[in-house]
């Protein structure tokens, strides 16, 4: 929750030169931006679920973070990505559908996570942090792994973006047309991953599918051009993790659920922005 209401500009001024509130919207632009790329083919490869998994998985690394005595962020990000990989290689390995390897794995991982935290002795603070958000709390490290993450991600989908569109639509095509597609689909997981990973302390595991799939969907909703589509997806996630940040302090309430709460709002009004436009056209 945060610790200061705005009631006007000048406080909400004043409150924007505290360097802890600076992190934190330095943290949301980087998140917006990460959300809205990878989110744009997380909704076109229809991954959503994946994602939704990882996110709630990831209650397990948190579980042994504070179990160890160890940073939990330093637990989760390798535990993330461990889970993603091993996934996506459980759906490649069996004949069940996708949606049920999920179902199973989901439900695995998040039965030991709840047990590893009832081991947990005392203070909660760190678990309860990570399952509800705090974009308030990042820190310096968190930016650096973001910007990292967000590096690597922009330069391995933009300088292979022809690659990565024909492998969205059309699998098949791709593989004939000698694209390593199973070398392409485990480097997205592990972006995925990773994504989820550094999302987690500001949105929560709670709400960090929501951070990649609403502004992508809403993207979607406003154009089908694929390079339009992209664009989009990384402006509505940037922007409205902005306004987000901001309402937040407007109205005192707690900074993660307020980015998801203002892009949920931004959906609702494209989608029905669009659809008078589609009955008055």
């Amino acid at each position: 929750m945060n610790l200061f209401a705005v009631t006007n500009l000048n406080d909400l001024l004043t409150l924007l030169q505290f360097p802890f509130m600076q992190r934190a919207i330095a943290g949301a632009v980087l998140m917006g931006i990460l959300g809205g790329l990878l989110g744009s083919f997380v909704t076109l490869r229809q991954l959503s679920f994946f994602s939704h998994a990882v996110g709630h998985a990831a209650l397990v690394g948190v579980a042994l973070g504070v179990l160890l005595q160890l940073n939990p962020t330093w637990m989760l990000l390798p535990f993330s990505l461990a889970f993603g990989v091993v996934v996506l290689y459980f759906i490649d390995k069996t004949d069940l559908a996708s949606d049920s390897v999920l179902s199973i794995v989901l439900s695995g991982a998040l039965a030991i996570g709840v047990i590893l935290s009832s081991l947990i002795q005392g203070y909660r603070g760190n678990l309860m942090g990570v399952l509800f958000g705090d974009i308030l709390a990042i820190n310096l490290t968190d930016l650096i792994l973001t910007l990292l993450v967000l590096v690597g991600s922009g330069t391995f989908l933009l300088s292979t973006l022809h690659q990565q569109i024909l492998l969205t639509l059309n699998p098949a095509v791709a593989k004939v047309q000698g694209i390593p597609v199973q070398l392409y689909r485990y480097c997205f997981v592990v972006l995925l991953s990773l994504a989820v990973a550094v999302a987690i302390k500001a949105v929560g595991v709670l709400l960090v599918n929501a951070f990649l799939v609403i502004p992508a969907s809403v993207a979607k909703l406003m154009s089908h051009h694929f390079s339009r589509f992209l664009l989009l997806s990384v402006i509505v996630g940037c922007t409205t993790s902005i306004a987000g940040m901001i309402f937040s302090g407007l109205f005192n309430f707690a900074s993660g659920p307020s980015i998801v709460f203002v892009q949920f709002l931004v959906f609702i009004a494209v989608f029905c922005w669009i659809k008078l436009t589609a009955k008055t056209a």
